[in-house]
């Protein structure tokens, strides 16, 4: 633990996004889709039993009560003479095990989303407020989205502008600041060259900055925010206030808003896992889910998860683009310290692993905003995990948002891991069992 320190041309590509490439409107066919998980509505029940038809019923049920830091999968709800059984999608180990190692002490805030990235299932929402009143922070949209919103930026620039991870990127002056005279095109003997995976891994401001001013623009910023799923109601078991994004006809402000340099575009940690999971489905985000089912006190179903797909957030090829860029984040960039020696622990190892961080003062400079939002892919092709942290530092830096990212992972793959070992060597005894048997 530390003290902190306070301290136009616009692509030819654009028509992509001015004809509805991406978005909810258009969706692209994909196998992928066949993973999604969304709620519907199950067989008829008996009419005493509450009449569930979808997601507004179970907002309303949800809200009644708070759900925040469940410590059990499993719980009753309380309808007058009616008692309903609500299973959740929670992996009771990992939500239990995240709640107990929060760093309470010296953070204002803390949201961690830990979501199955192939069906969209919440496996942990765990939350701290130190106030009480504010919400669950993983559910909330007011905190500054910061570097974060580089994802958006680099998908667009890839969708858009054709860019690769080897593209060559330039830039004057220091990586994270963002001043006026280092968006200017000049090139001279004190310009940095680097690739755009560099750029993005080590979170460079000038160079996501001149993208939006000189490559993207005020149009194609606003439409990818909105394909990404900004301003929008995102469709969620509870209620989850839309991330915020706006922009204005300051090309200066093209460069904040491009590179996250302003405290104006919010998001909530859980619209953080959900732009991740796109990044592990060819583009296509899935849509989050907290109940797996509803019954009532008989044992009637009243309500069951459906699969069906969601919104395509951006190109299967800016997916993989930005799979590339987010691993070298973890492996050389501004992630490289929370996962230091992640390729010799006996978990991590066996782990595809990508991210991005993103780190901004409030207004008044007492509180620390700290994110990382990524993945972890089993190399089994087992699991994929998206994973969105944010932690409100207060006068001291405590646990890092990257931290426990990195205890998440490790505590959600190494129980996989054991069970999976577990199971094949039940497996291996019974077989040499029934060989041993059948000799004569």
């Amino acid at each position: 633990m530390r003290k902190r320190r306070i301290g136009r041309k616009i692509c030819a590509f654009a028509l992509m996004f001015s004809a509805g490439v991406f978005g909810c409107q258009s969706l692209i066919k994909s196998d992928v889709a066949k993973n999604m998980v969304t709620a519907t509505a199950a067989a008829p029940v008996p009419q005493s039993a509450p009449a569930i038809s979808g997601k507004n019923d179970i907002r309303r049920l949800l809200d009644r009560q708070s759900f925040d830091n469940l410590t059990d999968g499993r719980l009753q709800l309380h309808l007058g003479q009616q008692t309903l059984q609500i299973e959740t999608s929670l992996d009771q180990d990992l939500q239990n095990y995240l709640l107990s190692n929060m760093d309470r002490k010296n953070s204002r805030d803390i949201g961690i989303v830990v979501m199955d990235a192939d069906t969209g299932r919440i496996l942990a929402m765990a939350g701290y407020d130190k106030t009480g009143t504010a919400g669950n922070p993983c559910l909330r949209s007011n905190f500054p989205a910061a570097s974060i919103f580089k994802i958006v930026t680099a998908a667009s620039a890839v969708d858009i502008c054709n860019y690769s991870a080897d593209s060559t990127m330039r830039f004057n002056g220091y990586k994270h600041t963002l001043y006026k005279q280092q968006l200017t095109q000049k090139v001279n003997k004190h310009t940095n060259t680097v690739s755009f995976k560099e750029a993005f891994a080590q979170s460079i401001n000038p160079v996501f900055g001149k993208l939006g001013e000189h490559s993207l623009g005020k149009t194609v910023l606003a439409r990818t925010a909105e394909t990404f799923r900004f301003n929008e109601t995102i469709d969620f078991d509870m209620t989850l206030q839309p991330s915020h994004f706006q922009i204005t006809d300051d090309p200066y402000n093209w460069a904040e808003i491009a590179s996250g340099f302003n405290r104006d575009t919010t998001i909530s940690p859980l619209h953080g896992a959900i732009m991740v999971s796109a990044v592990l489905n060819q583009g296509r985000s899935v849509k989050p889910s907290l109940v797996d089912r509803i019954l009532d006190s008989k044992g009637n179903l009243l309500y069951q998860g459906r699969q069906s797909p969601d919104c395509q957030i951006m190109s299967p090829k800016a997916a993989a683009v930005l799979g590339q860029m987010m691993e070298a984040t973890i492996t050389s960039g501004t992630a490289r310290k929370s996962f230091q020696g992640h390729d010799k622990d006996e978990t991590l190892s066996q782990l595809q692993i990508g991210g991005k961080t993103g780190s901004m003062d409030n207004q008044t400079h007492d509180i620390r905003y700290d994110w990382f939002v990524g993945f972890a892919r089993a190399l089994s092709g087992k699991a994929n995990l998206a994973v969105a942290v944010l932690v409100a530092h207060e006068d001291y830096i405590g646990t890092r948002a990257g931290q426990y990212a990195r205890m998440a992972m490790t505590q959600y793959f190494k129980k996989m891991f054991s069970t999976a070992a577990d199971r094949s060597a039940t497996a291996g005894i019974l077989k040499h069992a029934e060989t041993a048997g059948n000799q004569p």
